[in-house]
């Protein structure tokens, strides 16, 4: 539909504050879009952001900077809409659904509503399958699973955006659908050479808001972006990856909002509705019956590192667990998969949860024996084992840059604790030492004896060496 082609119109705005203007009209729905046409003929796209009585707010993509209170208000009738078809994999777009890549114009593709509601639970499958990232600390110790939605809890100036882009090339994933919220252009151009470079753009679809563009273009980009992957998982049967960064910043935009309509804030200025506007896209997340899956991953940014804050609380009730990226490093101790469970040992190795359990209580042990060396205390001869396993587990799985399939890390991790432990100090099931311990070569003396309850993984911690 055409700007000019209009259901009503009206003129004489009654209100231009910041972005936010106010009309007197009727007929209109919560969502719906206007043509804001400024009597130097200037046109501006324009959402319907609140509704009393007869009051109409509109929220101006443009701004409202230069408006006169003489321009005109044309109402599409219609809410915001976004291009489907093949045609949209390998092109960018901004948060008002048109291209910005220099590609063709996309004026005759099908389009489809933005912002639907959430998937009945009726049709949503029981998560089974796992998405392998190749980042260790993601596929050995906290699963990503299909139609799962977890976020990356780091702060300004951590690597995450880098990390994300490593997840979306990386990943085994049939279409990845990328939303960027507040970029500035350094992190835009990142992403793009990124998925370029490593072959993936071909099946990539970028949602994009920069910092120097409208503020409600950014409230669009994770519903449009959510509303092409829903459509891709249901109608083309894909496995869909949605990577949303950041969403601190669409919640500051959401309250920058609020306090132009004037609306009574609640914790930190932030609106009383966050939890709902939050879950609301998170929970598109799903396994569809019969069809593909969306899985969400984003990241989220904690000012002042502090998880107490509105968004990262508010999310960590939504989603189901969380990545912590600190220093460079995804933190094994804050992390967790609320999901992993379904694909540990089921869609990977038998001995993916013996070793999961085993390099992370090392990896403590080994913290722990660094406290003691920074405070003098003398070490036992485990104590410098467990500093040197410390190190080796830190440079092979914790670096966001080491890149590994699951069952070569799984094979590392063996590597890694032949280095620094005998078999008998592992705690584990003899089954798998015996089946998966680099030194095959074990004798029957040199195997520990096990009780009939140790062989079945019961240990008692004072038989340790």
């Amino acid at each position: 539909m055409s700007l000019l082609q209009s259901l009503i119109r009206h003129t004489r705005l009654l209100e231009i504050v910041g972005d936010i203007i106010r009309v007197s009209a009727k007929g209109v729905a919560f969502g719906d879009l206007a043509v804001v046409e400024n009597v130097d003929g200037e046109l501006s796209l324009a959402k319907v952001v609140d509704l009393d009585r007869d009051v109409v707010s509109l929220q101006v993509f443009v701004g409202g900077k230069g408006l006169s209170t003489d321009a005109k208000v044309n109402f599409l009738g219609h809410p915001l809409d976004v291009v489907y078809s093949d045609n949209i994999l390998g092109r960018i777009f901004r948060g008002s659904g048109e291209p910005i890549d220099g590609g063709p114009e996309l004026t005759t593709d099908p389009r489809i509503p933005v912002a639907g509601p959430t998937v009945n639970p009726v049709i949503r499958v029981m998560p089974s399958r796992m998405i392998e990232t190749k980042v260790p600390m993601i596929d050995l110790f906290n699963c990503l699973v299909e139609s799962q939605k977890i976020p990356i809890f780091s702060v300004a100036g951590e690597p995450f955006n880098e990390l994300l882009a490593r997840i979306g090339f990386q990943a085994n994933a049939d279409v990845v659908v990328f939303g960027g919220m507040g970029l500035i252009f350094d992190d835009y151009y990142y992403f793009r050479t990124a998925f370029e470079e490593h072959g993936v753009f071909h099946r990539t679809v970028m949602f994009v808001n920069q910092a120097s563009d409208p503020l409600v273009e950014r409230m669009l980009i994770p519903d449009m972006a959510l509303a092409v992957a829903e459509k891709m998982a249901v109608e083309g049967k894909k496995r869909v990856l949605v990577l949303l960064t950041d969403m601190t910043a669409y919640a500051d935009a959401m309250k920058e909002l609020g306090v132009a309509q004037e609306l009574i804030p609640a914790v930190r200025g932030y609106m009383g509705d966050l939890y709902t506007q939050l879950a609301s896209r998170y929970e598109k997340a799903c396994d569809f019956k019969g069809a593909g899956s969306v899985t969400i991953l984003s990241v989220t940014t904690m000012p002042g590192n502090d998880v107490t804050h509105p968004v990262p609380d508010n999310t960590g009730y939504i989603t189901e667990g969380q990545f912590y990226l600190h220093d460079g490093y995804i933190d094994p101790f804050g992390s967790l998969s609320r999901l992993k469970q379904h694909v540990v040992g089921k869609a990977t190795r038998e001995d993916h949860g013996q070793i999961m359990n085993t390099m992370i209580r090392f990896y403590s042990g080994a913290v722990e024996a660094q406290k003691k060396q920074a405070m003098a205390f003398e070490l036992s001869p485990f104590d410098d084992k467990l500093l040197k396993f410390g190190l080796l587990f830190k440079e092979r799985f914790m670096d966001i840059n080491v890149s590994l399939p699951v069952i070569e890390a799984l094979d590392l991790c063996w590597s890694t604790l032949s280095e620094c432990f005998e078999p008998k100090e592992l705690l584990m099931k003899q089954n798998l030492i015996d089946k998966y311990y680099p030194k095959l070569a074990l004798s029957e003396a040199e195997r520990p004896v096990l009780s009939e309850a140790e062989e079945r993984g019961v240990v008692n911690i004072d038989k340790v060496a």
